[in-house]
């Protein structure tokens, strides 16, 4: 009787029990936040970006089981829930979602009507930042078709060679990159039964077809959807060109799955489908297409596409169209901060920006002008198998390597022999790992869930990027080919790029490729080319140490009008070192870090240098007033 006389009041405790029980757990709560913040400063935000990871991966789970296979699927799924929302605004246009769908439909019914493709057949894109871009991307992926995003910068040369990897059927070229397109080079790819339409109504060019004047004709109905249907997403989706240490643009075998996957990214740094996106990065860029465009899809969002950036109105279009968020890279950061101050430089709702090479200079001097910007600095290749973010706004890292790390990647730092450029071993023959502080090679584990596709016609490329038997037999690596340093708090901060690679103005720059092409001069006997650093800029800018044949003569004026004709602008070499020998190693392979430590000062180089003057159309002396000019900035490279 008496437990059951006081049962009500241990189900219904007086107030000032009550009162104990909340202010107990209160403080309790109140002394682990503390102490979290305190021993573990950035648990919370760990434990939310692995929140986030687990719950995209669940999602992607959900679709799969919903027919949701590619993100074509996913961009129709959108068209369908939201057909009126705005996917694209160029130019003050406003495209909504069932516009860029309908309009796709349209590209679609043309070659499906006008063309000779299959299913699964590649065409190569060759447009610049356009919503037609868009379109006949779309379009040829309802038609089931791969597609490779070519650099519009590059010469016939190199599109000749990525046409050729990709085994492109197809080449789809866009009015405004008609000038860089000679007859010589229709002619070839018509004789190696390429097929070429223009985004045009008419064609300057003999058996070239048309797209524009065809649209008005065909509906814009859904083609038949089993063309476009994935059976395994491990399938192909398309191709996109990266420049590594090997010279020519690889194709990176883009699946369908590691595309659906790179649209995460904005969805982990927190965005949603109220927020306005700019981009201004080219389209044919992993970060612009796939990290921008797709990461719309996949919020739901709306993106402002510019034709090319403009550093005088990225301001006022965030302004003019209210964007919340934008794509970056480094050197487009430190060309916003070098524009002359403005009393509205804060006036502008951006509360966030993704992107990568954001040097830490930059990145204070960028916060502290524009305004309290959230930067998501993250860490990836186009062919690689994992995505790294900073996601605490940590000033200069590139990654977090979390509390929850070890439940989303397997990566390793080994130590790297930068002189003798490979990797180190112990006694016994095993990798060496780097200690906490130093530069080691990342590596990436290449598992079901992290799987490295390769490149599209070049097996022996793809075996090169993998490491086998690292710290088990039967274990395999990703080499990212990147140098990075982690320190004590699982941050970690890009060191540099092993090989032969640099990047300058956003771009990978392979050496060997800009040998080949300086070597074409008779002149020439030796060329060995690499990066230097110069003063406030971001990467390395190209220097080519050169040898001249016998009794040959430096001539700028041709070399420069040979490098403005082989080479886009961002691997053109803006110092020449003329050499006597070409020091080599015991295996003949060119030395190129102490050219590297040297860089181009003409009071601590003893040879002849050279420089690339635009207004002069000429490589010019390099005297020490052209030096200061460099360095001060004086001179804009």
């Amino acid at each position: 009787i008496n437990a059951l006389h006081f049962t009500p009041n241990l189900l219904f405790p007086p107030s000032s029990m009550l009162y104990t029980w909340l202010s107990t757990f209160a403080g309790g709560a109140l002394v682990l936040y503390v102490s979290l913040k305190i021993f573990c400063p950035y648990f919370w935000d760990d434990l939310v970006f692995f929140l986030r990871r687990k719950r995209f991966k669940w999602i992607l789970k959900k679709r799969i089981r919903n027919g949701v296979l590619s993100l074509i699927d996913l961009f129709m799924q959108r068209a369908e829930k939201t057909p009126h929302k705005p996917f694209i605004i160029y130019e003050g246009k406003v495209y909504s979602y069932q516009d860029v769908d309908k309009r796709s439909n349209r590209i679609a019914q043309v070659f499906l009507h006008h063309g000779d493709l299959k299913k699964g057949d590649t065409v190569a894109l060759l447009m610049g930042n356009e919503p037609d871009f868009i379109h006949v991307w779309f379009g040829l992926a309802k038609l089931g078709c791969v597609v490779a995003f070519l650099n519009f910068n590059i010469h016939s040369r190199s599109l000749l060679h990525c046409i050729n990897k990709s085994a492109a059927k197809t080449l789809v070229i866009a009015e405004d990159c008609l000038g860089s397109i000679k007859e010589d080079f229709i002619f070839h790819l018509k004789d190696n039964n390429v097929a070429i339409w223009l985004m045009s109504s008419s064609s300057p060019f003999q058996h070239v077809d048309t797209i524009l004047d065809k649209l008005d004709k065909v509906s814009d109905d859904p083609v038949p959807s089993h063309l476009r249907s994935v059976t395994n997403q491990r399938n192909t989706a398309m191709y996109i060109f990266t420049s590594g240490s090997t010279g020519f643009p690889k194709a990176a075998i883009i699946t369908h799955l590691k595309a659906l996957t790179a649209c995460s990214a904005f969805f982990l740094c927190g965005t949603v489908s109220q927020d306005i996106m700019y981009i201004t990065l080219p389209l044919y860029h992993v970060s612009a297409s796939l990290l921008g465009i797709g990461g719309c899809i996949e919020l739901g969002a709306t993106c402002v596409l510019k034709k090319k950036f403009s550093a005088s109105q990225f301001w006022n279009d965030c302004r003019k169209y209210k964007v919340t968020v934008f794509l970056y890279i480094g050197e487009l950061c430190r060309y916003l901060c070098n524009q002359p101050r403005k009393e509205d430089d804060r006036v502008h709702q951006v509360r966030l920006a993704l992107g990568n090479g954001m040097r830490p200079a930059i990145w204070k001097e960028f916060l502290m002008r524009f305004g309290p910007i959230k930067i998501f600095e993250f860490y990836g290749a186009t062919e690689g198998n994992s995505l790294f973010l900073n996601y605490t706004n940590k000033i200069g890292a590139v990654a977090r390597t979390g509390l929850f790390s070890k439940f989303l990647y397997s990566f390793e730092l080994l130590k790297y022999d930068v002189w003798k450029q490979e990797l180190m071993k112990d006694e016994h023959g095993n990798y060496k790992k780097a200690p906490i502080g130093e530069p080691g090679l990342m590596v990436n584990q290449v598992t079901q869930d992290t799987p490295f596709f390769g490149y599209a016609g070049n097996k022996e490329l793809t075996e090169k990027k993998l490491l086998h038997d690292v710290f088990v037999k039967g274990d395999v690596y990703f080499d990212t080919g990147d140098l990075l340093v982690m320190d004590h708090n699982g941050f970690l901060y890009f060191s540099d790029r092993v090989g032969d690679t640099f990047r300058w103005k956003g771009e990978n720059v392979a050496t060997l490729e800009v040998s080949e092409v300086i070597g074409m001069i008779d002149f020439v006997q030796e060329v060995n080319v690499y990066g230097v650093s110069v003063k406030n800029y971001e990467g390395r800018i190209g220097m080519a140490a050169i040898v001249l044949r016998p009794d040959q003569d430096f001539d700028g004026e041709r070399l420069y009008k040979h490098v403005v004709d082989f080479l886009p602008s961002y691997a053109r070499p803006y110092f020449v070192r003329i050499m006597d020998v070409m020091q080599t190693t015991t295996t003949f392979k060119h030395q190129k870090m102490h050219l590297v430590n040297e860089g181009f000062n003409p009071e601590i180089i003893p040879d002849p240098l050279y420089f690339l003057h635009e207004s002069a159309r000429s490589y010019i002396p390099l005297t020490k007033e052209v030096y200061k000019e460099v360095i001060s900035g004086e001179i804009r490279l």
